[in-house]
């Protein structure tokens, strides 16, 4: 199987990374610092951004048309802004940050619905993406 997009596939990638580091530190380093909501904050963005990475890494793998990049696009912007926002929150104990991450998650929504654009523009299993 082709990488279609380099960039989405290494950012998918990093994703997967910072998910494994950003929660061990924030199981082992911040937890006995963090209320516990920053903490469910903080885990809620570890979640996300471990699952867009994966499905970062997938829309890498698909044919490109305009579906793909931009469902790409908008869930790597999306988790960005959701994850981070979170992230940031709950590290510097600023509760107006939150504010950022409801535009992060309605970019994932877009996302996703581009996603299903490019199922549905699949003409069957084995045609081309048009």
């Amino acid at each position: 199987m082709a990488i279609h997009s380099r960039p989405l596939f290494l950012f998918g990638a990093a994703c997967g990374f910072l998910t494994v580091a950003l929660g061990a530190f924030g199981a082992h380093a911040l937890r006995p610092f963090l209320t516990e909501r920053f903490y469910a904050a903080w885990h809620t963005g570890v979640e996300y951004l471990g699952l867009h990475g994966v499905v970062l890494l997938v829309i890498a793998l698909l044919p490109a048309n305009g579906w793909s990049r931009g469902a790409g696009g908008l869930i790597g912007v999306g988790v960005t802004l959701f994850s981070g926002s979170l992230f940031l929150m709950a590290g510097l104990n600023v509760p107006a940050l939150g504010m950022i991450t409801p535009l992060g998650g309605v970019a994932m929504l877009a996302g996703w619905a581009a996603l299903l654009g490019y199922g549905w523009s699949v003409r069957g299993p084995d045609s081309q993406v048009e």
